[in-house]
């Protein structure tokens, strides 16, 4: 019996090892989805749209949608993990239909760019899409950012090196870390992870107005991690909870119209 109840160890033990390995190894894949569909904005049914580029400060060449729109804000797009720029028309098309000027963005290694997704390089993509927008003649003062999911990190990340007027986040998270801490949470994924997506970290350095949209029931990133992030970036934080609606909430009339009243609030200072 004694030898049945150390080799039952043994392998338990050698199965943990190697899945934990496997998610070590993996973990870039896992964390980061990069879709590799391309398509140009006439092709999906953007007609209005125009292709930009521009290149990051490490010299890879980003693909940039701009649609124009009625109102004088610009909203950079910073679109979350699974799918590429073309999959996203729905999500500019609100944007656009909200008054903004849109620039959406695509990420290294999503489409035809080139390179290897990060959040590293992720920022540097970010930093390359703020500086083309403000080629484009538009202040500090007239650029929101929006960002959904993932590109909620984009976006905090960016505005907490870069004068913006606001941001708009989308189902946005503490951090990465967190989510897979709590789903994996056999393992000792904080000293294990990579990149971490920690918008705990930039939130609180933020001193413009921030609106935090969140479906209550959104299964790939739980509102909790919504309401911990809005609980650290104190008063220039508004959450909102949106009833009975799933991950990433802007085609959402209640929301659409949270994001008026906001965009309202702002333009008065």
């Amino acid at each position: 019996m004694g030898r049945f109840v150390t080799s039952v160890i043994a392998l338990v033990l050698m199965v943990y090892l190697a899945v934990g390995a496997g998610l070590y190894v993996l973990q870039g894949s896992l964390v980061i989805v990069n879709d590799k569909f391309d398509a140009s904005p006439a092709d999906v049914g953007l007609h209005d749209a125009s292709v930009r580029r521009f290149k990051t400060a490490d010299n890879i060449e980003l693909t940039g949608w701009l649609v124009r729109g009625d109102s004088s804000f610009l909203a950079i797009y910073f679109h979350g993990n699974g799918r590429s720029l073309p999959s996203r028309t729905q999500r500019i098309k609100e944007l656009n239909e909200l008054g903004f000027t849109v620039l959406a963005v695509e990420y290294r290694g999503f489409g035809a760019t080139a390179g290897q997704p990060s959040e590293q390089g992720f920022n540097k993509d970010a930093d390359a899409a703020y500086d083309y927008a403000s080629s484009l003649g538009f202040s500090p003062k007239a650029i929101i950012l929006y960002g959904e999911s993932l590109g909620t990190n984009v976006a905090i990340g960016l505005a907490s090196r870069s004068p913006v007027a606001g941001l708009i986040l989308d189902a946005p998270f503490s951090s990465i870390v967190d989510i897979a801490a709590d789903r994996y949470w056999m393992y000792p994924v904080r000293l294990l992870m990579k990149d971490q997506f920690r918008s705990d970290l930039d939130i609180g350095k933020l001193k413009v107005p921030v609106l935090i949209l969140h479906g209550e029931g959104d299964r790939v990133v739980p509102i909790k991690y919504g309401r911990r992030l809005s609980a650290l970036g104190g008063k220039s934080v508004t959450f909102v909870a949106i009833a009975q609606a799933g991950h990433v909430v802007l085609d959402e009339p209640e929301a659409q119209d949270h994001v008026r009243s906001w965009l309202s609030e702002i333009s008065d200072r």
